[in-house]
Parts: structure tokens; sequence; C-alpha cells
């Protein structure tokens, strides 16, 4: 049966190559093909009578590396169905390091393949960088890898990087996660005759590098205090203020102890949104996933859960939840997600609830609460028609507290101030107004132009308690304008 014959070319020079794979290619008499001529083992050998056809012209043909070595794959097995002896094919390095055109062949069952080896170039560069494997590494293609994907942690190699704007690429992944000047080594044909190593700023990759088939990059592990932008980091940081030797208030807490801490950070990143104020709201969603941390380490100190279960516990739920984005279902529209949304949430709990308003948090705010409330009822077909009639039952409403108050009935009035609020809260569900944030709006209003008016009092050696509410009002008046002014500009 013909195949085809994968052959490893070694990481540099002749010198480096395996004798046996040097006399199989010496020996042949048909034209090998090779994924790129960029390669000094090449030279050589076509210098001693061995012909090479590559597949160089792809790589101009095509934008995405992807894209070739697919058409690589399928050139290779065409010449195999067609040719009276087996294909040979070599590649840099070893057929089985960071080789994509092999693990494609590898993967098709039309044509059998073999591997002849070659030398891989890892030991090299572990020899070039004076570097132990077993403290841990990481081997990564140029073409194709992602920031998540990296744990520079470890020793980091990067190969493939085949020209500047790869290079280019890789500079600006690795500043999102180190410094400008932290120092990296250009790798150039380890392990040969020709090898060299080259120290430079990471920023200054793209500039520095001279592109070959024979480079690669090393980034040494980053030391302590470069990587406390990471999640891992905070989890550590965590776990340590926990542990023996933590903070005495850290470790005292529980899920409990918490409870009102964890919302007061709530409402204090709604306030931060609400200002439009982006390094304030970075300090607050910090102080919040602070709170998630805390509350899952001391599940994990407990011996229930951990901040991994957590995470898979909502990564599952919106995978599961979104079946337009993660499968098949079509959902084109806002309306279509959410019944897709309540009828997976249903199907998730395994079982019908006793009652519609079920499943509201019972320390919800009572205003939010009512959102909710009227938001579940009005799902069924429990609302009025037209916007026009709920404002009907807010004058209804108000007319009723006015009657209790002028009754002087205290407990009726209660009541009915209870019924008015209810009632805006279901008018602002009409409008796609939350109440409880447009209230907390309504108080931050009222907080400004208010303390405008104590400045202005105390320029004139004034409080609230000694000056007149005429005053107040025209402060209070100035503060309105200076507001909207602001607003606008």
């Amino acid at each position: 049966m013909k195949q085809i014959e994968v052959i490893g070319l070694g990481a540099g020079d002749l010198e480096q190559l395996p004798l046996g794979v040097y006399r199989k290619l010496i020996k042949t008499q048909q034209t090998i093909y090779a994924r790129t001529l960029d390669h000094p083992v090449i030279e050589a050998l076509e210098a001693e009578g061995v012909s090479f056809t590559s597949f160089d012209q792809l790589y101009k043909e095509e934008e995405q590396f992807g894209m070739v070595y697919e058409r690589i794959t399928e050139k290779l097995i065409e010449a195999a169905k067609t040719s009276e002896n087996n294909v040979i094919y070599a590649v840099p390095g070893h057929p089985m390091l960071a080789e994509k055109t092999v693990q494609l062949l590898l993967s098709q069952q039309e044509i059998k393949v073999s591997i002849a080896g070659g030398q891989s170039y890892l030991d090299d560069l572990f020899t070039a960088m004076k570097i132990d494997p077993i403290e841990g590494f990481q081997f990564v293609d140029g073409t194709d890898f992602k920031r998540n994907q990296l744990n520079l942690r470890n020793h980091l190699f990067v190969c493939q990087v085949y020209d500047t704007f790869i290079a280019s690429e890789v500079k600006l992944t690795l500043l999102e996660e180190l410094p400008s000047d932290y120092e990296i080594y250009i790798v150039e044909a380890a392990g040969s005759n020709t090898e060299k190593i080259e120290k430079v700023p990471l920023e200054e990759l793209d500039h520095r590098m001279e592109i070959s088939n024979l480079t690669t990059l090393y980034i040494p592990p980053a030391p302590e205090g470069y990587l406390h932008h990471t999640f891992a980091f905070l989890r550590e940081v965590m776990a340590i203020l926990r542990g023996p030797d933590g903070c005495p208030w850290d470790k005292k807490q529980t899920h409990e102890s918490l409870r009102h801490h964890t919302i007061e950070e709530v409402y204090e990143l709604i306030e931060a949104i609400d200002e439009e104020d982006d390094d304030h709201i970075v300090e607050e969603l910090g102080d919040l996933l602070m709170h998630i941390l805390l509350h899952s380490q001391i599940g994990e100190d407990n011996g229930y859960f951990t901040i991994d279960d957590v995470i898979q516990s909502i990564s599952d739920k919106m995978i599961y939840r979104h079946p337009h984005v993660f499968s098949s279902t079509v959902a084109d529209t806002e309306e279509a997600v959410l019944q897709n949304w309540e009828e997976l949430k249903k199907q998730e709990k395994g079982k019908e609830r006793e009652s519609i308003l079920d499943g509201i948090p019972a320390n919800l705010p009572s205003l939010a609460k009512a959102y909710k409330l009227t938001s579940k009822a009005g799902k069924v077909g429990f609302e009025w028609g037209r916007v026009e009639e709920v404002w009907e039952k807010l004058k209804e409403e108000i007319n009723e507290v006015i009657e209790a108050v002028e009754e002087k009935e205290f407990t009726d009035v209660e009541e009915e101030l209870g019924d008015v609020l209810f009632v805006l809260a279901n008018i602002s569900r009409y409008y796609k107004v939350n109440p409880e944030v447009a209230l907390e709006r309504a108080n931050r209003k009222f907080i400004s132009r208010f303390q405008y008016i104590e400045e202005k009092l105390k320029e004139n050696h004034q409080t609230p308690k000694t000056a007149s509410l005429q005053e107040m009002d025209a402060y209070w008046e100035e503060a309105k304008k200076k507001q909207k002014l602001t607003e606008e500009n």
C-alpha cells in the first residue's frame, strides 16, 4: 500500500541530522516534497544531488496559515494517490513537534502515513538556555495561540514566528501580561554551528528580530510581582489571607457575616456605573470579585465547594441557556432569547414551581421586589393592556392616600402609600426602568443638591438651621441649573 513518509530535517545544520535519515535522503532517486526550502539541511542536501520541491508558493497565495497547511495536506494526498512510489515529505525539526501538516495527514484515512523521525530541537533549546524542563515549560505556536493559554510562570517557548507580523502579534499579546522592558530571548538555529542568542526588551521584539524557520522565542518565567493582574494570583492571595498565617478578620468570616458587606459592594458598584467613572467601576468590580473569591475560599476551607465549582456552574449554565450561540437553536430577537431562557430555566429546575411568584429572593429590597412580582405576573398575562390604565390606577391610589390622611387613619396611610409605591414599580416596568436604580439616582441627586446648599450657606457663614427656606430654595434651583449644564456638556 502506498504511503506518505514524513521525515524530520532536524533543528539546524546537516551535522544534527540522524545518520539513518541522511542515508535515506541521499539514496532516494525521487523528488522529495518539502514544506519549505528555507532550511540549511535542504541547501546542503541539494549540494549533494538531492532534489526537492516545496510548498513555499502557498504561503504567498494564502493569507491564513491554516489554509496553507490544508492545501499542503491535500496536495500530498493527491500526489500519493497518483505516484508509483511512496511520497517522501520533509519538514523542519521533528515531524511530531509543532507540525500542523503532519497532524492533518495523521487525521485523514485515505493514505497511510509513517513517521521517520528527525531530531527535535527542544533538547538544543533547553541546552542553549541552560534550563531544566522539569521546572515546567510551555511550547506554543506563534501562528496560533491565545493569551488565555499562556502560563507565564513556566519557561515559555514560541516557535513558528515566520515574519515580523507574527512577531508583532506575539509581542502585543505578551505586552498584555508583561511590562514593555521585560527581557526575552531570540534563539536562532539552536544547537547548530550558527547558533545565536540575543536578549532584547519585549517592546523591541519585532524590530530586532531576524526572521527564519530556525527562530524561536524564549520568555523566562515571570518572577513574583509580575502577575498581580491574573485570576490565579488573586486566588492565591485569598487563600493566604484565610490561611494559618493570614488575616484575623478574613479567617473569622463566614457566609453569614459577609452578607451585608456583599450587598454594600453591589450598591457601590451601581453608584460607580451611574457616575460613569471607569476607574471607580474597576475598583468596585474588584471589591465584588474579592467577595466572590472570599465566599468561595470559605466554601473550600469548609470542604463544600471551591471557586472551580462556581466557575463550572456558571459556565455550564451560560452554555445551556444560550443554545442559539453554542448550538443550532435559532433566536434572532431579544424576545426570543428571553423566551428560550425562561423555558430552559424550567427544564433546568426539573420541576414546576408551585407559584408563578416563587424564586424571588426574600431579602430583595421592597421596591425591587415589587418590580419582580409584577414582571412575573405580567409574563402570564396578569397586567393592564395599556400603560394609561396603570396611570389611572396611580391617581386612584394617590386619592386614597389623601383620604386616609384627612381621616387621620395612619395605619391606612401606610397601606395606601405602599399601594402607590407598588403601582409606581409597575409603571416603571412598562418603560423598562428599574425602580430601585431610578430611586437611588434620585437619592444621589438630592444629596448632591442639598450639599450644594450647605456649601453656599457655609460661604455666607450660615447653616441650614439659620437660613430661611427661601434662601435654601434659591440655592436648590442654582444646583439644578449647574447640574443640567454639566449634563448637556
